[in-house]
């Protein structure tokens, strides 16, 4: 019987949280195995922010042309073909998909396609770790990173039969070609209105039902305000404050029961309904952690509700010498964020080992841009308003339209706005948001500024080049004193 191989690391799952980690483990040195049950990339590059950003790349051009083109002097027809879409859509995935395996070949790392499960061991003598694919394998490791992510909550009163009532992994499998007539979508959260957005300008009649008394109610109101503006404009239907008791298929279609969201739970059975019909309906109201048959009970690794318990400061588990990353923690559920989890859960695993030149490294979430592919986009990082009121700040506040600013105007970008909050006593920048052509990009810049503790008068000392989209920024941050060149104002004394 050959020996049982052992690693530095074995990394469970490969979304940006676990092909990173394994890079990055290599790059210092480890030896690593990657496990993935699927497909590399996990949910983020196969059924989620990838092939939804492609589609959207589609729609955001149908959009542009229609609203457009006539005035940029572009006339023409538009035939619309989401198969084709939907194929370029795939072509992209499978790109990605296999420059990751050529990456993790190239850093040397074992790549086992399987189901991962934690057998027992600990930190001092390794872990043992079956691999359930095409055949079943053992291999040992000293460290173990869980990154396992996360699947769309299947919630058992909306029968999500993934023939017409579908997920968003039902929906972006690279088979699904269907252009609804008529589109339900049951929240109307970043995920919800990216598809709105996209079916919409495929030429769906699109419906949401939200539970909440706004759409994206994470968000600034006044950029949620002037979002609602446009999908209204889209002709896309918003129902807010709706409690969604059932969905069914009715063969033809799907039928939705819905009763306001402020009807108490025992009162449900009396309160009025009503009801929405369409073509298709789509699920996307969160998701629920992949965590099961990890091997979590046997080995005693706390979790609530399905979420794999971390310390918040290393990402070790209640377990010396695994760590966990991503969506599976039921942290901030951003691929951004589990990578770099990833290089924290690293280095503290490669430290704790010894024999690498790494030094622990702990977490740190105060600054964490967030991104919305809707139309027109969304970008914000740091705290909204309403917290910053909440946390007793004193605010400046800085704001410029994009109707003011050449480049958008020279574009035909004209929706939206940049907001800058800003400490009245430091006057640095605690947070931003951002409506509009490529706001997820001007707040990476802003994004940058808040990591670093830079006040608003550095940004505005930094010389933007003429003409661009990135002073947006600079006439936002100008704003916050009242001395925006092209926006009449008052000054502020500063």
């Amino acid at each position: 019987m050959s020996e049982t191989k052992l690693y530095d690391i074995a990394v469970i799952g490969s979304g940006p949280g676990g092909y990173h980690s394994a890079i990055r483990a290599a790059q210092y040195g480890a030896k690593v195995a990657l496990i993935e049950k699927k497909s590399l990339g996990g949910t983020c590059l196969n059924v989620g922010c990838i092939p939804t950003k492609a589609l959207y790349a589609s729609a955001e051009l149908i959009q542009r042309i229609r609203e457009n083109g006539e005035g940029l002097g572009v006339s023409c027809d538009v035939k619309l073909d989401f198969g084709k879409a939907v194929e370029r859509k795939n072509e992209v995935v499978s790109e990605l998909t296999g420059g990751i395996a050529a990456l993790e070949k190239a850093w040397k790392n074992d790549v086992f396609m399987g189901y991962g499960k934690i057998l027992g061991g600990n930190a001092n003598d390794g872990f043992e770790i079956s691999i359930e694919g095409e055949e079943k394998k053992i291999i040992k490791a000293k460290r173990v990173i869980i990154a396992t992510g996360s699947s769309p909550a299947l919630i058992p009163a909306f029968n999500i039969d993934h023939d017409r009532i579908l997920t968003s992994d039902d929906i972006l499998s690279p088979d699904f070609k269907i252009v609804p007539k008529r589109l339900l979508i049951i929240g109307a959260g970043v995920i919800g209105c990216e598809f709105a957005n996209i079916f919409s300008a495929f030429g769906s009649k699109v419906i949401m039902l939200e539970y909440l008394p706004s759409p994206i109610a994470t968000e600034e109101p006044m950029i949620v305000k002037e979002l609602q503006k446009k999908l209204k404009a889209l002709g896309i239907e918003v129902h807010v404050s709706q409690n969604v008791l059932s969905v069914d298929n009715t063969g033809m279609g799907v039928k939705a029961t819905t009763c306001p969201a402020a009807v108490p739970r025992d009162q449900l059975e009396s309160a009025e309904k009503s009801y929405f019909e369409a073509d298709y309906c789509l699920v996307s109201i969160g998701r629920a952690k992949e965590s099961l048959n990890l091997g979590l009970e046997e080995l005693e690794i706390e979790t609530a509700r399905g979420s794999i318990k971390v310390d918040l400061k290393s990402l070790e588990t209640s377990v010396k010498g695994i760590f966990a990353i991503g969506d599976v923690t039921g942290g901030l559920m951003l691929a951004h964020v589990a990578s770099r989890e990833g290089d924290i859960a690293v280095a503290n695993a490669l430290a704790s080992l010894g024999g690498f030149s790494v030094e622990e490294r702990t977490t740190d979430y105060r600054i964490v841009p967030a991104t919305i592919f809707t139309s027109p986009n969304i970008g914000s990082v740091g705290i909204r308003r309403k917290q910053a009121k909440d946390l007793g700040y004193e605010l400046l506040m800085g704001r410029f339209s994009y109707m003011s600013l050449g480049k958008a105007m020279c574009m035909g970008e004209k929706d939206g706005f940049i907001l800058i909050l800003a400490d009245k006593q430091t006057h640095k920048i605690i947070g931003a948001s951002c409506i509009g052509a490529e706001a997820p990009e001007l707040i990476a810049e802003i994004a940058l500024a808040m990591q670093h503790g830079l006040t608003v008068h550095d940004v505005v000392e930094t010389i933007h080049s003429h003409p661009t989209i990135s002073e947006m920024v600079l006439e936002g941050m100008e704003d916050v004193f009242g001395m925006s060149i092209h926006k009449k104002g008052r000054p502020v004394h500063h």
